[in-house]
Formats: C-alpha cells, sequence, structure tokens
C-alpha cells in the first residue's frame, strides 16, 4: 500500500523520509484512514530502519526479509526463490484463482490467503512463518477491504482489488473514491478477526453430549434371540 501512495505522490516518490506526518497525512487523505490506524502501522514500519531512534524509514528498508516482509505473499514471490519486493503476476494468479466472484468475501479473500500458505511451506525449503507474520499477512488482506470496500459486510469489488494488486495504483480511473468514513484501529481489529476466523479449517462445535448411538439396521437383537 505504501508503494501506491508513493506512486501517487502522497509519500515522496523517491520512497525515501518516510516520517510518521507524512505517513499519517498520506493515509489519512488517500484512504481516510483515522490517525491512530495509521501511526500505528508507521511504527510497524519504522522497525526496519536500523539506526537508533530513527524517525522515518524508506520503502526499500520495508524490502528486509523477515522483519515485516515475509514468507507467503499473496502478490510477492519468497525471498528464498529471488526478488520479493516487486509484484508477481505468477503469484498473485495462483492467489486470485480462488476469487470466484466478482465481489469478494472474507471466505474467498482467506482461502487466497490459505493456498499461498500452503504453496511457501511446501515448495520453499527455507519458509519461516511466527505469529507476528500471520498478523502482518491478516493485516494485508485486511487492507483492500479497508480501502476499497465494505468494512461491515467484509466484502469487496475483485476488480478493484486486482487493479491495486497489478498497477501499484488506487483505482480511481475504474470510479473508486475515497470512502466518507474514517477506517479505524477498531474497525481493523475487527477485520484481522473476522478473516483469521474465516482462514481457519475448524467450521464447526461438536455437540454438549454426544448423540445416543444407534445400532445399525438388521442388527437389532430381539429379547431371546442372543
Amino acid at each position: 500500500m505504501l508503494n501506491t501512495l508513493a506512486n501517487h505522490g502522497y509519500l515522496p516518490r523517491s520512497g525515501l523520509n518516510v516520517t510518521l506526518d507524512n505517513a499519517v497525512n498520506a493515509m489519512k487523505t488517500a484512504l481516510n484512514m483515522d490517525p491512530a490506524l495509521a501511526t500505528a502501522l508507521w511504527k510497524t514500519g519504522i522497525t526496519t530502519n536500523p539506526e537508533p531512534n530513527a524517525q522515518a524509514f524508506t520503502l526499500k528498508q520495508l524490502r528486509q526479509h523477515n522483519l515485516i516482509e515475509h514468507d507467503a505473499s499473496i502478490s510477492r514471490q519468497d525471498a528464498f526463490f529471488g526478488n520479493n519486493w516487486e509484484f508477481n503476476q505468477t503469484i498473485f494468479d495462483s492467489t486470485r484463482q480462488f476469487w470466484t466472484n466478482e465481489t469478494l468475501d472474507r471466505f474467498q479473500l482467506a482461502n487466497g490467503k490459505i493456498f499461498r500458505g500452503l504453496q511457501s511451506k511446501a515448495f520453499n525449503p527455507t519458509y519461516f512463518f511466527t505469529p507476528t507474520y500471520e498478523k502482518f499477512s491478516l493485516i494485508e488482506m485486511a487492507a483492500p477491504v479497508t480501502a476499497f470496500g465494505d468494512v461491515q459486510a467484509v466484502t469487496v469489488n475483485r476488480t478493484l482489488v486486482e487493479y491495486f494488486f497489478e498497477n501499484e495504483r488506487l483505482p480511481f480511473e475504474l470510479g473508486w473514491r475515497v470512502r466518507p468514513d474514517a477506517v479505524g484501529p477498531a474497525d481493523m481489529n475487527r477485520l484481522i478477526g473476522i478473516i483469521a476466523e474465516a482462514a481457519s479449517f475448524i467450521n464447526g462445535k461438536l455437540p454438549s453430549s454426544p448423540p445416543e448411538k444407534k445400532p445399525a439396521a438388521g442388527l437389532i437383537v430381539q429379547p431371546g434371540q442372543a
């Protein structure tokens, strides 16, 4: 998302000097993101700058593997295979094969994420994925909903999402406009929880007490027949 904001000039096009002030302003102006959420995201980004008490980071620093950038991205290949920062159409196509409707819901978003995790774990011999990276991954899945979709329904237009990933630009030319209502930390946390639940292979609960077992047909023993 930050690359996209830089491409539009909301952040420095050079990718340098991403300060708290310009990041918060960019995310507020371009996405109507609440300053509290924008600040939290910037604080995650600043951890990629190794300088003590750093006040800015660069987009290039975000590429560092196993800091924020992680295996099983839905649009980039794993670092083990080479370039892990530029958009990869093949990887993205493998994700969006699960986006079967024009309106994406939480299950379609989750299924694409699940596939990339399985693919990475199966074929990347250096696969590494922690609970922290799982949260980053869920934020990445929630981001298109916060930017282009219905936060309450947890849905988003597939064409807008595809345009965003493939062009690294906001889909203004498709008629998209900045949402009128701000998106804050509570919205993001709710989306993370919903998508995480959708990504779980557990989709039901056992009854509180086991059902009464009945003998199979034809095996009922009548009194005096034993």
